[in-house]
């Protein structure tokens, strides 16, 4: 499948990339709302863990959520990431799972806000996304 992504990063701006985002995203076809996701199991309860771990299975829920819609990661345009108590090492650890899940590169927009606290205690790390169905043949 070719990528129908349009990435950007101005030259006047700076480059986004190792932080894990790009400035600017856009697709033709139809957008995809995905919920926030966060590191909870089947029935809803957060799953334990330090940041990393709850960082990596947010991004495993937001997958699934993703492949239930017949989408991936190279669909996604948008991302909005909620960090509790954000701080450097946060960030780290978010760069890395960005870049794991987008390997060539073609990283979405972001969005990150440090928060004070999410909607279920325990909870580290939140991510929502936008993703876009690539036009297809015509019905």
């Amino acid at each position: 499948m070719s990528d129908h992504r349009t990435l950007v990063n101005p030259s006047g701006l700076h480059d986004p990339s190792p932080f894990g985002y790009g400035h600017a995203a856009s697709a033709p076809g139809e957008p995809v709302f995905i919920a926030g996701q966060y590191a909870s199991d089947g029935t809803g309860e957060v799953v334990p863990g330090d940041f990393a771990a709850q960082v990596a299975t947010a991004f495993a829920n937001l997958r699934a959520a993703l492949a239930g819609v017949g989408l991936g990661f190279e669909h996604v345009v948008r991302l909005g990431t909620y960090v509790v108590d954000h701080d450097p090492e946060k960030l780290a650890v978010l760069g890395k799972a960005l870049h794991d899940g987008w390997p060539d590169g073609r990283l979405p927009a972001q969005t990150l806000s440090g928060v004070a606290s999410l909607a279920l205690p325990g909870m580290l790390f939140e991510v929502d996304a936008v993703a876009v169905r690539p036009p297809g043949p015509p019905n």
